[in-house]
């Protein structure tokens, strides 16, 4: 199954998405659920018009895909704003709150591996909250 990705960003008021792979093909939500479900019908419609006006498909729809989603480092940490705090960011990344805030507004951008920092801390996160039972 091939993965292809879709870049999100996060706006003012909405979750917006495009895919590289599939040019023209866009979408918006107002929460990332719904954005995800938005952007998986758009992928579907673009596909099913371009077979219909007998479009070139590209390769990476020629069989089963899989969406990924890929956030940049200011949309993540806006995304995330209301779940976590900087200091609980500083926590499990090593960065400190006042670099994280300057990410997340955007006035500046990470470097490569401080963007790693954060996606690796995010993910042992996750990890953990799946081992989880109650």
């Amino acid at each position: 199954m091939k993965k292809v990705t879709v870049t999100v960003e996060v706006t003012e008021n909405n979750y917006a998405g495009h895919l590289d792979d599939l040019p023209g093909c866009v979408s918006t939500g107002k929460t990332f659920r719904e954005l995800k479900e938005n952007i998986n019908e758009a992928v579907k419609d673009h596909l099913e018009l371009s077979r219909e006006y007998g479009d070139q498909i590209p390769s990476a729809f020629q069989n089963e895909y899989e969406l990924i989603f890929r956030f940049d480092t200011q949309s993540i940490l806006q995304h995330y704003r209301g779940v976590f705090t900087n200091a609980a960011l500083e926590r499990i990344s090593g960065i400190n709150q006042r670099q994280l805030q300057h990410y997340a507004s955007g006035k500046t951008r990470p470097r490569p591996v401080q963007a790693k920092k954060i996606q690796n801390a995010l993910h042992r996160l996750g990890e953990e909250l799946l081992a989880v039972e109650l």
